[in-house]
């Protein structure tokens, strides 16, 4: 990455990506953030990541965000919503992303998905499944997409969520069978380290907290060096 190059964003405002955007910063990188409201901008910009205003489901927004200005070596999503939510950004606005960054040159992309979706749906007990089926849908269609746009692209897949501080036990694995919980901080670090890292180009990755697993499953953890 050029010293004049950004990375860009998407869903700063709250969980894995707030947590990312503190990560980025204390990595001396240069942010930008999407944000389709006023509400987390002082709190960004006090450790200091641009703000963009803009949706993600709103094409011309994605497109002036990323085409305009300073060059943007990398996009991060996070973005999605909760199964109550009407019109969702998991897929719509992700593909506005994605399709954006093949528009700007953009090198590469990491999209933070969801365990359940994909070859992983087997991972999740039956209930769970049902819970979240349209929400998994989406997110496969945009993982889809991600891996056909020619982009470098890395996939994180986190089990289930919890905001609560980093364990430092965070661990990835191309194993679609693996589920269970992670701490959002962990997943953020994760994300960073694969910001690092020409292992994670291209593949798609479950993350877990090695201490947090479901059942007592044989795996191998993916090493990024």
């Amino acid at each position: 990455m050029t010293s004049a190059s950004y990375i860009f964003l998407a869903g700063a405002s709250r969980g894995v990506g707030r947590e990312i955007a503190k990560c980025l910063t204390a990595q001396n990188l240069q942010v930008k953030a999407l944000l389709r409201n006023e509400s987390a901008v002082a709190e960004l910009e006090a450790i200091g990541i641009q703000s963009v205003m803009g949706d993600a489901l709103n094409v011309s927004d994605i497109e002036g965000a990323i085409l305009a200005n300073e060059p943007i070596h990398t996009v991060i999503s996070t973005i999605g919503g909760l199964p109550s939510e009407g019109e969702r950004a998991d897929f719509l606005g992700n593909k506005n992303l994605i399709d954006a960054a093949v528009k700007a040159g953009v090198q590469r992309f990491i999209l933070v998905s969801s365990i359940g979706t994909g070859n992983s749906a087997s991972a999740l007990p039956p209930q769970a499944l049902a819970t979240l089926g349209p929400v998994l849908v989406e997110k496969d269609k945009a993982e889809q997409h991600l891996i056909a746009s020619g982009l470098i692209y890395t996939i994180i897949r986190p089990g289930g969520l919890k905001s609560e501080p980093a364990t430092g036990n965070g661990i990835l694995t191309e194993d679609p069978r693996i589920v269970g919980t992670i701490h959002r901080p962990d997943v953020a670090q994760l994300v960073c380290k694969c910001l690092n890292s020409q292992r994670s180009h291209n593949k798609t990755l479950s993350a877990v907290d090695k201490n947090m697993l479901a059942g007592e499953p044989e795996f191998v953890e993916f090493s990024l060096t």
